[in-house]
């Protein structure tokens, strides 16, 4: 063969690598993921201890039984030598059953679990109750002091302090809705403390059940005495407009028996009510105090 048919002879291709470990790059990328996962977890499993243990007051308080501390110790959060307390007792059992029943059972009707109050809804149903009791005491102070003692009612309830103005010729001439004298004197001495306050305050017109002569109803005789009220505060009065409200409810919400002559003066009347600025329940307990107090 000769030196030239050498030199063409084509040289024999490369053989091609065979990468045998790329299998690693997966693996590599897999363990990234799972620790990531695992940083996730962990950080989500950190618990706020002192929401913990105020959640367990809480629950415990709640369902009637006694508070629970969390210990620190690591060990346990009960005595290892105690027996465990369920957090429902036993005789609560068929009130938490047919009450559950009722809730399935629908039919548009709502069914509640009822649970004994807190310690802190019952000192601040207190503090309420003995802040109205303070409002009344300072209005009944000044109409003293101007002679007009005895000429307003005290009541507290579930929705605050109600100030009665019983509209007989006292405070109102016979009916209309013109302000006497004396309603007045009274509203002007009444004003400077509510005003003061920051709750809102509605002015609520009541009527016996005696017909009107000057009014088509007895509706349009409670409004009218109501926003005649409302306008006193308002106007002479200085109340904040935004803060206050009249409503007439003719003789819906009679207090006595209108069967009587006490019980018709007793229900043509104007309440000014102080509304609570509490939740709804702690508003109820101050209304059962107030019943106490009684």
């Amino acid at each position: 063969m000769s030196a030239s048919s050498k030199r063409r002879r084509k040289a024999p291709a490369p053989e091609e690598h065979s990468d045998s470990e790329r299998w690693l790059v997966s693996y590599a990328d897999m363990l990234t993921v799972l620790v990531g996962l695992f940083i996730v977890l962990y950080a989500m499993s950190q618990v706020d201890q002192d929401k913990f243990e105020k959640l367990a007051a809480s629950l415990a308080e709640g369902f009637g039984g006694p508070s629970q501390t969390v210990l620190h110790t690591g060990s346990s959060i009960m005595d290892s030598n105690s027996p465990i307390a369920p957090l429902v007792r036993p005789e609560d059992t068929s009130s938490l059953v047919t009450a559950l029943r009722n809730n399935e059972a629908g039919a548009g009707e709502s069914s509640t679990i009822s649970t004994a109050p807190t310690r802190q809804d019952l000192e601040a149903a207190r503090g309420e109750y003995e802040n109205l009791q303070e409002v009344a005491d300072t209005i009944e102070t000044r109409l003293t002091k101007k002679g007009l003692a005895g000429s307003v009612t005290y009541r507290i309830n579930e929705r605050g302090l109600v100030l009665g103005l019983v509209s007989d010729e006292l405070f109102f001439v016979a009916d209309t809705a013109e302000l006497t004298a004396m309603s007045r004197k009274v509203i002007d001495a009444t004003a400077p403390v509510l005003t003061k306050l920051p709750n809102r305050v509605t002015v609520e017109g009541h009527a016996n059940t005696l017909p009107s002569s000057a009014y088509a109803s007895n509706w349009e005789l409670s409004a009218d005495r109501a926003v005649q009220v409302l306008r006193r505060y308002v106007g002479p009065g200085d109340f904040p407009a935004e803060r206050i409200s009249a409503t007439g409810f003719g003789d819906t919400q009679p207090l006595a028996s209108n069967e009587t002559v006490e019980g018709l003066a007793a229900n043509r009347r104007v309440d000014v009510v102080v509304l609570s600025d509490q939740p709804e329940r702690i508003r109820e307990l101050i209304a059962q105090i107030a019943v106490d107090a009684d």
